[in-house]
C-alpha cells in the first residue's frame, strides 16, 4: 500500500512541476485560435488529458501538449458547430428578435485573416504554429504527427502561398497598378 501512495505522490509531483510550464503557452496558443471562454475550457480539458496520460508525456512536453490542445480544440469546435446547427433549426421555429456579434468580432488583422482563409486548414495551422507559437519544424512535427522534413517542406510552401495572398490583398487588382513598359 505504501508503494501505491508513493507512486501517486511522485505522479502528482511530476504533474505539479509540469503544469506551470504548460499553462501560459497553451493559453496563448488557444487564445489565438478561439474565444476566451472556449480557450479556458479547452485548456482545462488539455490539462486533464495531460494528467491522465502523464506516463506518455515526453521530455519535450510542450509540443506534445500543443498537439493535445489542438485535438481538444477540434472537439470543442465540432461541438460548437453541432450547437449552431441545432440553434439554426430552433431559430426557424422561434426566430430571435435581434442579432448579437460573435465572440471573435473585431479580432486580429483582417488582411491576415483573409490571407489565412485562402490556405488549407493544414497550411494555416503550420503557419500559426511557426509564427504564433514560434515552434521549430521538429516541434511542429510533434504537434501534427508528421516528420520534421515534411513539416519543413509544407511550411515553406504555406509561407510562400501566404506571402502571395498578402501581396494580392495589398496590391491593386489585376495589372492596373503596373506602369511597366508604358510611356507616360
Amino acid at each position: 500500500m505504501a508503494e501505491d501512495e508513493q507512486g501517486a505522490a511522485e505522479r502528482r509531483a511530476r504533474f505539479e512541476a509540469l503544469a506551470p510550464q504548460l499553462v501560459e503557452p497553451l493559453r496563448r496558443f488557444l487564445a489565438r485560435r478561439t474565444d476566451s471562454a472556449t480557450a479556458d475550457d479547452v485548456l482545462a480539458e488539455t490539462l486533464l488529458v495531460c494528467w491522465r496520460r502523464l506516463d506518455e508525456v515526453p521530455e519535450a512536453a510542450l509540443p506534445w501538449a500543443y498537439g493535445v490542445a489542438r485535438l481538444c480544440l477540434a472537439n470543442a469546435q465540432r461541438g460548437a458547430r453541432r450547437q449552431e446547427r441545432l440553434a439554426a433549426r430552433v431559430a426557424v421555429v422561434d426566430p430571435p428578435t435581434r442579432s448579437v456579434p460573435g465572440p471573435d468580432a473585431d479580432r486580429g488583422d483582417p488582411r491576415l485573416d483573409e490571407a489565412l482563409a485562402g490556405l488549407t486548414e493544414t497550411e494555416a495551422e503550420l503557419v500559426r504554429l511557426w509564427a504564433w507559437e514560434q515552434l521549430t519544424p521538429g516541434e511542429i512535427a510533434a504537434v501534427l504527427d508528421l516528420t520534421p522534413n515534411a513539416v519543413s517542406i509544407r511550411l515553406h510552401r504555406a509561407r510562400a502561398k501566404l506571402r502571395d495572398s498578402l501581396r494580392k490583398i495589398d496590391g491593386a487588382a489585376g495589372h492596373e497598378g503596373s506602369r511597366e513598359g508604358r510611356t507616360p
